[in-house]
């Protein structure tokens, strides 16, 4: 399988990208590059949990959709959410209606907000669990592809022990690549160097 493939721009990006526009954008301008804001962190991992069985293009899709849908993804507002908010949710077309998935959501933002008190920030909670370079290599078996390692595998056990739901491996090792705590773009990607050269110039939060 191919992991490269050159856009009519003459520009090499991973593969995963080329089957519509939109990824390709998403691809450039997102996927892979470091997130330390919380609220955005705790939008990436619902969605990755949303997407759980679907394509990724079916969440992209509706994201707009699922931001106004779970208040801009605030910690606080959804964990807030009642009976009266989840019938809404699994009545609105926008988003997915999954009532595992919706449920999961709400309780995973009660779950941040403790997280944010022990460690002072989700971000420093999530980076706490950052590979090195040689770890990741050597967890992905020196391989291209992988859906999970085992500090995808270390995280899942850890959010679940605290409750969190619908935090598998591959959807904690989705994450994070999403959230650029992994820079998996192919080595020849045009992104990879970039991603580098920000995750290098990275300031890691700390716990407080």
């Amino acid at each position: 399988m191919m992991d490269v493939f050159v856009g009519e721009d003459g520009q090499t990006r991973c593969a995963w990208c080329a089957a519509h526009p939109e990824y390709v954008r998403y691809h450039d301008e997102e996927w892979g590059y470091p997130v330390t804001d919380d609220v955005r962190l705790f939008e990436k991992i619902c969605l990755e949990g949303f997407q759980s069985g679907l394509s990724w293009w079916t969440i992209l899709q509706k994201r707009e959709n699922f931001r106004a849908a779970f208040a801009g993804f605030d910690i606080h507002k959804v964990a807030a959410f009642d009976e009266a908010d989840v019938a809404r949710l699994l009545n609105d077309a926008g988003i997915v209606r999954h009532r595992g998935k919706i449920n999961a959501a709400i309780n995973n933002a009660a779950r941040a907000i403790e997280v944010t008190a022990e460690f002072g920030s989700l971000a420093a909670y999530f980076w706490s669990f950052e590979p090195t370079a040689a770890q990741q290599f050597a967890e992905k078996g020196g391989e291209f592809f992988a859906a999970t390692t085992a500090t995808s595998i270390r995280l899942s056990k850890d959010l679940k022990k605290r409750g969190w739901a619908f935090v598998g491996p591959t959807t904690c090792y989705a994450f994070m690549q999403a959230m650029g705590m992994v820079n998996d773009h192919a080595d020849t990607c045009v992104s990879h160097a970039k991603s580098e050269r920000t995750r290098a110039g990275l300031s890691r939060p700390a716990p407080a």
